[in-house]
């Protein structure tokens, strides 16, 4: 689509140190296309990008940041999703946050810096929230629930080193959750005291869910730490309901979670 003068302009700019967005408004050049004549350019000449642009504790051996793993993969679990686009693309993961909860979104984009290091996050907008993503070719290698179909129509199990990282950081797991299909409300009620109603409002936590894999692994968890929890009978559309009460199960849920902000 472009003269090969304009590829070895773009080429120079970025060598001579040039950012990606500038060398792409400089030339009216999509950036997508001025940062894969960059990675071509760097692989050239034996830097490796794909290397250093992506982290892999199976392929290359690399540390993993295992609280952020923990939280990132409960709330994979709940609202994450990897595409494949298409087999010379790059895959993506993307986790959907409610433009409601701010402090959420950021939590989520803070978390992919650290499971991913080298990587950039962005925020995509979609009618009332934004997909926060980043791309790489070692996402299943983090995720390998990604399969055909919805998560729900398939087993949901967890790897021997996966739940070896959620049994060390159960909480961090459980606010994923929670941060995905998950809130903390208040419920009240009356009673009538001596003759005069009053109210008394009590908090409680619901996580709501379709799969039973992801059901029993939330309240397997809940159970690993104390958590006294109730589940509905399922919906006529499958969903079930988890609720925690009782007021020592609710404390210790605000003591590591709390309220979405």
């Amino acid at each position: 689509m472009y003269e090969p003068s304009v590829r070895e302009r773009a080429v120079q700019l970025l060598r001579s140190g040039v950012g990606t967005a500038e060398t792409a408004r400089r030339l009216g050049v999509p950036r997508g296309t001025v940062s894969w004549w960059k990675h071509q350019d760097l692989a050239k000449h034996g830097q490796s990008p794909g290397r250093k642009e992506s982290t892999c504790m199976h392929c290359f051996g690399d540390e993993l940041h295992r609280p952020a793993y923990s939280y990132l993969l409960g709330l994979y679990l709940g609202d994450g999703h990897i595409s494949h686009p298409g087999q010379h693309r790059v895959p993506s993961l993307f986790i959907t946050c409610d433009d409601n909860w701010p402090g959420v979104m950021d939590s989520v984009e803070s978390a992919l810096r650290q499971v991913f290091p080298n990587l950039t996050p962005c925020r995509v907008r979609r009618p009332g929230a934004h997909n926060v993503k980043v791309y790489s070719k070692h996402l299943i290698c983090h995720f390998p629930q990604h399969g055909p179909g919805k998560k729900h129509e398939r087993t949901i199990a967890l790897e021997h080193w996966q739940r070896e990282i959620v049994d060390a950081h159960p909480w961090d797991f459980l606010r994923g959750l929670i941060h995905s299909d998950g809130c903390r409300i208040t419920n009240w009620t009356t009673r009538t005291v001596g003759g005069v109603p009053k109210r008394y409002e009590y908090p409680r936590y619901f996580f709501t869910n379709t799969s039973t894999d992801i059901v029993r692994l939330f309240t397997d968890t809940l159970d690993a730490v104390g958590v006294q929890w109730k589940a509905s009978a399922p919906r006529p559309t499958g969903q079930v309901n988890v609720s925690v009460a009782r007021k020592e199960s609710v404390a210790l849920m605000d003591a590591h979670i709390g309220p979405k902000h």
